[in-house]
C-alpha cells in the first residue's frame, strides 16, 4: 500500500485530522495521568495498618458527675469486656490507626532539642494495646501493669518505656539490626528518655495522607480526664454481635456516661479513605467519558471522509482494488492520526506528571504508564475506526459509474 495517496486524502481535511490528534493527545494526557493517580490512590488505601481490622470495633465513653473516678471505671469496664465470650482482648488508647485523630512527637538521639527529630505519631495507651490489636512484635518484647503511668495534665511524658513501628526504629537507626535497636534510648520533647523495649510490624498513624504514616510509637501512659477511647478484638465473625450487646451492658455498669461514635475498624477506614474512594470514581468516569468522546470524534472523521470519498473508492474498486485494501487504507489513515495524536500526547503527559511531582508532592510516574498508555489509544483507535472502514469496504465499483 502507498502511504503517499492516504497522505494526500488526509491534507485534504487538515482541520479535522488536527482537531482528532488533538483530541487524541489531550485524551491520552488525561487518561495516563488520572489512571497513575488512581492506582496510587489504591496502593494508599491497600496499605495495611498492622492491626487485625476485620474484627475490631472501637468507642469512646464521656464520663460526668462529681463522683465519676475514670481510672476506676475503665479498670472495670475492661475487666468486664475482656470477659465477655467472642472477645480476645479490650484496652484503652487516645487513638486509632488510619482514624484521621491522633497525636505526634518528634523523637531524637540526644538529649539535645536543638538536634533534628523524627516524627512519629504516639499511640498513649494501656499494657495490653499490641494484643488488642493484635500486632506482630518482631522484636523485644511488650508492657506489663508496672509500666503504667497516669496523669491528669497535659505536659512531658511519664511513661519510661516505648514500642515502636520498624518503620519509627529504622529511620532512627539506619545502620542497626532490629535486635540491637531495642534497648536503645530515645528522648522525647521535654528531655523525656524513654527506652526501646520492643519493635512492631506494622502500626499505621491516624493520618493516611502524613509522611510519617508508617512510623509511630506506644508508651503505657493513660489521661485521666473523663474522656476514654476503647478499642476491642473480637473472634472472627463475633465482631457485629459484641458491638450491640456492648453498649447496653456499660451502661448498665455505670450510667454516669455517654458512649459514642461505636463503630467497626472497617468502617473507620471506609470513611477516612471516604475522598480517596470517591476521587477515583469520578476520574474513572472521566476517563470513560473521554475515551468515549475521542472514539465519537474518531468514528465521525472517518465516515465524513468515506462519504467525500465514496465515489473516488468506488473508482478504486473498479481498478481492482480489493475489500481488504480499502479497509486498510483507512485503518492505516486512522493509524497515521493516532500516531500524531499519541505522539503529542505523550510529551504533554510526562509535562504533567512533572507539574503533579513538584507542585502536588506525588510520587514520580513510572516509565511504563506512557508507553502503555500510546498503544491502548492506538488501539482503542483502530477498534472504532473498524465498522466505518468496513462500510467503506462494501462499496460496490458501480457507484463510480454514479453521478454525484
Amino acid at each position: 500500500m502507498e502511504i503517499g495517496p492516504i497522505l494526500r486524502a488526509m491534507t485534504r481535511n487538515k482541520l479535522g485530522v488536527v482537531l482528532i490528534a488533538l483530541q487524541i493527545a489531550f485524551t491520552m494526557t488525561v487518561m495516563i495521568n488520572a489512571i497513575f493517580i488512581i492506582n496510587e490512590r489504591n496502593r494508599m488505601m491497600a496499605r495495611p495498618s498492622g492491626a487485625d481490622e476485620a474484627n475490631l470495633f472501637h468507642f469512646t465513653s464521656i464520663g460526668f458527675g462529681e463522683d465519676y473516678n475514670e481510672r476506676i471505671v475503665v479498670a472495670d469496664d475492661l475487666a468486664m469486656i475482656r470477659q465477655l465470650p467472642g472477645v480476645v482482648n479490650a484496652s484503652t488508647t487516645n487513638a486509632i490507626p488510619v482514624s484521621g485523630s491522633g497525636s505526634s512527637t518528634g523523637v531524637r538521639l540526644e538529649f539535645d532539642e536543638s538536634q533534628p527529630s523524627v516524627g512519629v505519631a504516639i499511640y498513649r495507651t494501656d499494657d495490653q494495646l499490641i494484643n488488642t490489636l493484635n500486632l506482630d512484635l518482631l522484636a523485644g518484647e511488650g508492657f506489663t501493669e508496672s509500666d503504667m503511668r497516669y496523669r491528669s495534665e497535659s505536659g512531658a511524658t511519664l511513661a519510661d518505656k516505648t514500642v515502636v513501628s520498624r518503620a519509627a526504629a529504622e529511620n532512627l537507626f539506619p545502620d542497626m539490626p532490629l535486635n540491637q535497636i531495642v534497648g536503645e534510648t530515645v528522648f522525647l520533647p521535654g528531655g523525656v528518655e524513654v527506652q526501646i523495649i520492643g519493635i512492631v510490624e506494622t502500626l499505621q498513624a491516624p493520618w493516611p495522607q502524613s509522611s510519617l504514616i508508617e512510623r509511630s510509637m506506644i508508651v503505657p501512659e493513660m489521661f485521666v480526664d473523663t474522656f476514654s477511647l476503647y478499642v476491642v478484638r473480637t473472634e472472627p465473625g463475633e465482631r457485629d454481635r459484641v458491638m450491640a450487646e456492648i453498649e447496653d451492658l456499660l451502661l448498665t455498669e455505670n450510667s454516669n456516661r455517654v458512649l459514642r461514635s461505636l463503630r467497626s475498624l472497617e468502617d473507620t477506614r471506609e470513611e477516612t479513605y471516604r475522598i480517596d474512594s470517591a476521587m477515583s470514581t469520578v476520574l474513572w468516569i472521566i476517563i470513560i467519558t473521554l475515551v468515549f468522546i475521542t472514539c465519537m470524534g474518531i468514528v465521525g472523521l472517518a465516515v465524513f471522509g468515506i462519504n467525500r470519498r465514496r465515489k473516488q473508492i468506488g473508482t478504486r474498486r473498479a481498478l481492482g482494488a480489493t475489500r481488504p485494501e480499502i479497509l486498510r487504507h483507512f485503518m492505516v489513515e486512522n493509524l497515521l492520526i493516532t500516531s500524531v495524536g499519541v505522539l503529542v500526547g505523550a510529551a504533554l503527559t510526562i509535562g504533567f506528571s512533572i507539574v503533579l511531582t513538584t507542585n502536588f508532592n506525588m510520587p514520580t510516574m513510572a516509565w511504563y504508564y506512557t508507553p502503555l498508555g500510546m498503544l491502548a489509544l492506538m488501539l482503542i483507535g483502530q477498534i472504532a475506526v473498524l465498522g466505518p472502514s468496513s462500510g467503506a469496504a462494501k462499496i460496490e465499483p458501480a457507484i463510480a459509474t454514479r453521478s454525484v
